[in-house]
C-alpha cells in the first residue's frame, strides 16, 4: 500500500512519513517487548492458560465487553496476574464503570504495573502490563472517579481473584 502511495506525488511526503513512523514504531515495539527474565516459555503458557487468557496476555488481545467473569464480581479480595500471580488490584478500588470490563481506580502499588503508549487500532491509549512478567492486562483512561480520576479497564482473562480471608468469629 505504501508503494502505491509513493507513486502519486501529492502523497509521497505523507506516505514516507507514515512509512518511517511505522518502521520506528515497530522497532520500538520490538525493543519494549523484549522478554524479561520472569517471562515464561510460550509453550508452557499455552499449556497453563486457556486460549482466551493466552490471547489476551501474550498476544495483547481483548475479550468481548461484558463477557468476563469479573465484570460484575464484587467479593472482597485481591486480583492477581493470571500468568505470574503478582498481586495487582484490590477489590476496594473496583467499581462499575459500565464499560464491560472490570474497572479499578488504582493499583496496589505503582511498581506492579507497567504503562506504555498503545497506538493500535488507530487510537492513542495507555496499555497496562504486569511489571513482573509483561502480560497484557488492559488499558488505563483518565475518566475514572475521584480521587485518582483513573479507570484501569482490565480484561478478566488476564487476572485471577484471591478471596480475602474471613476473620474467624467461631470459638
Amino acid at each position: 500500500m505504501i508503494r502505491q502511495l509513493l507513486r502519486f506525488p501529492r502523497f509521497s511526503q505523507s506516505a514516507r512519513a507514515v512509512s518511517f513512523s511505522l518502521v520506528r514504531e515497530e522497532k520500538t515495539r520490538q525493543h519494549s517487548s523484549a522478554p524479561s527474565n520472569m517471562e515464561a516459555d510460550k509453550g508452557e503458557l499455552k499449556n497453563k492458560l486457556t486460549a482466551m487468557q493466552y490471547h489476551v496476555t501474550q498476544e495483547r488481545g481483548t475479550e468481548r465487553p461484558f463477557s468476563g467473569c469479573y465484570n460484575k464480581f464484587y467479593e472482597p479480595g485481591t486480583y492477581v496476574c493470571v500468568v505470574c500471580e503478582q498481586p495487582l488490584f484490590s477489590s476496594n478500588t473496583k467499581y462499575d464503570s459500565g464499560c464491560g470490563w472490570p474497572a479499578f481506580n488504582d493499583v496496589l502499588d505503582k511498581g506492579k504495573v507497567k504503562l506504555s503508549p498503545d497506538t493500535s487500532g488507530g487510537r492513542v491509549r495507555t496499555e497496562v502490563s504486569c511489571s513482573k512478567c509483561n502480560a497484557h492486562l488492559g488499558h488505563v483512561f483518565d475518566d475514572g472517579p475521584a480521587p485518582t480520576k483513573k479507570r484501569f479497564c482490565i480484561n478478566s482473562a488476564s487476572i485471577n481473584f484471591i478471596a480475602q480471608e474471613k476473620s474467624g468469629g467461631d470459638s
